[in-house]
């Protein structure tokens, strides 16, 4: 019985194969607000490939949502209009807003822990009669300053900006 020898070289595949040299596209996390016509490896609208951008798309997304205005989720958002409405009448704005944020936060975004909040009213800045430019004189701007962690993707202490107006 005569065996028959087998060379090294047919064996698998080589480290040099350039089919194992070309880079491995990630795939989207999810899509950018606001909408916009997608490009490239996008698709159809342009998408988050890198996720601290979708918790923090996500997660914006949630400060600035009022109750009613998700489709199919009446109660998502923060819910912070009726309290900028009646911004006047409330002395204690940023624990109330700190609530309201909490609140939705621990419902619809769990695996985010809130660390500080703080607020400025931003008053009539750059104002203009028509508003072209800046808030109208007959409104008034809340800065809000929320710092945040997800220590499952190893985000400490990030900080996002939000703004919403009212009628002063």
């Amino acid at each position: 019985m005569s065996k028959e020898a087998i060379l090294f070289k047919s064996v698998g595949t080589q480290t040099g194969d350039p089919d194992l040299l070309k880079p491995v596209e990630s795939l989207p996390f999810g899509i950018k607000t606001p909408v916009q016509l997608g490009e490239g490896r996008s698709g159809i609208f342009q998408m988050h490939f890198n996720p601290i951008e979708q918790v923090e798309d996500n997660l914006k997304n949630l400060i600035l949502t009022n109750s009613g205005e998700r489709l199919g989720n009446y109660g998502y958002g923060a819910n912070l209009r009726p309290l900028a409405l009646e911004l006047s009448s409330t002395d204690d704005f940023d624990s109330i807003a700190m609530q309201s944020i909490s609140t939705a936060v621990k419902k619809h975004m769990p695996f985010v822990e809130l660390s500080t909040f703080s607020s400025d009213f931003g008053g009539t800045d750059n104002a203009v009669p028509g508003g072209e430019q800046g808030v109208p004189l007959s409104m008034t701007k809340i800065n809000m300053i929320v710092k945040y962690s997800v220590p499952q993707l190893r985000i400490i202490d990030r900080s996002l900006g939000v703004s919403i107006y009212c009628v002063g």
